[in-house]
């Protein structure tokens, strides 16, 4: 399945979540509709790279910077210095096209 951002975006609007999303996109698609815990649900037992970089977005979010600071190390990543939505835009378009 193919995916785009506008579609990715659309599908947050109308709450029609896509199919086959991997978790991941699946927790920032549930963060965007305003769904912290489910998708931090989704994403608290992975261990993967990636899923460990959108765990370090959701605690940043959360406001929970030690925390946060702890899954971007696990992801090899730094605690960007931009805002929580462009960070989420960030990640949407980092990973959505590798879907």
């Amino acid at each position: 399945m193919i995916i785009t951002l506008t579609q990715f975006n659309d599908s947050i609007i109308t709450g029609q979540l896509p199919l086959e999303l991997p978790l991941h996109l699946q927790a920032l698609w549930y963060d965007g509709r305003g769904d912290w815990k489910k998708a931090h649900d989704l994403i608290d037992h992975l261990s993967d790279l990636v899923s460990a970089h959108v765990h370090a977005y959701l605690h940043r979010k959360e406001g929970d910077v030690w925390n946060a600071d702890y899954w971007y190390r696990k992801a090899g990543r730094l605690r960007p210095d931009v805002t929580l939505e462009q960070e989420w835009g960030n990640l949407v378009g980092e990973y959505l096209p590798s879907f």
